[in-house]
């Protein structure tokens, strides 16, 4: 209440009488700049300190964005590092696919110089018995009444005459090649003759190629006393 606060302010003023009687206004005026002076230095002391906790708490913020960056620079070197590791693995791949498609281009071009080898040989044996064969033109002509013709796809018509004596000039044929076992095959007869497989078998196996053309005439011959 209003009296209260008077009787409050009265009470004061008496006790700032009895200090004064006893310490003095001079004495009282040295403690009360004191006292001033030490809440001015703990202020200044205050202020610089919490200029200092600021400066620490920017110096904190700072290192942790420093700690932040560095921890996304380390994230992202690793990043780095597994898609460099994967780049690496990948041309490694890529290296022995390219090295095992060097060797089976390799192996395959070998392979097809092999077979040219193999069917220039062929080719070389097949144009030599053909070779040999027309040379026994002219002593099958006279012994045999035969004729030799080379045809297309190297291959040979046998076209005998004089058999039939009703008509000497009927001409008995069969067409013979050489397949790509190397062997003897007739392709074609006219007329017809059953044991055509027969003879083919036996000149592969005795390789005696007069006996064979001597073979099939007698079977041609053989057909005009039927």
């Amino acid at each position: 209440t209003e009296d209260e606060i008077i009787l409050f302010e009265k009470e004061m003023n008496e006790f700032w009488t009895k200090i004064k009687s006893i310490y003095g206004t001079e004495q009282i005026s040295q403690t009360l700049a004191l006292r001033d002076s030490c809440k001015e230095s703990i202020k200044a002391l205050s202020e610089k300190w919490s200029k200092k906790l600021k400066e620490g708490d920017l110096m904190i913020d700072k290192i942790q964005e420093y700690s932040n960056e560095i921890l996304q620079q380390s994230k992202r070197i690793s990043e780095n590092q597994e898609h460099l590791t994967e780049i690496k693995s990948n041309l490694n791949q890529e290296q022995e696919q390219k090295k095992g498609l060097t060797d089976s281009i390799q192996e395959l071009k070998e392979e097809l110089m092999k077979k040219k080898e193999i069917i220039s040989s062929k080719n070389k044996a097949t144009k030599e018995r053909v070779e040999r064969l027309c040379k026994s033109k002219v002593l099958f002509a006279e012994r045999l009444g035969l004729e030799i013709r080379r045809i297309h796809n190297e291959q040979l018509q046998f076209i005998f005459r004089h058999i039939d004596h009703k008509d000497p000039d009927k001409p008995y044929v069969f067409t013979l090649s050489i397949n790509e076992q190397g062997d003897y095959e007739v392709t074609s007869c006219t007329p017809p003759l059953d044991c055509i497989a027969e003879f083919q078998l036996k000149v592969r196996e005795t390789n005696n190629f007069s006996a064979f053309v001597a073979n099939i005439r007698k079977a041609f011959t053989a057909l005009t006393y039927k």
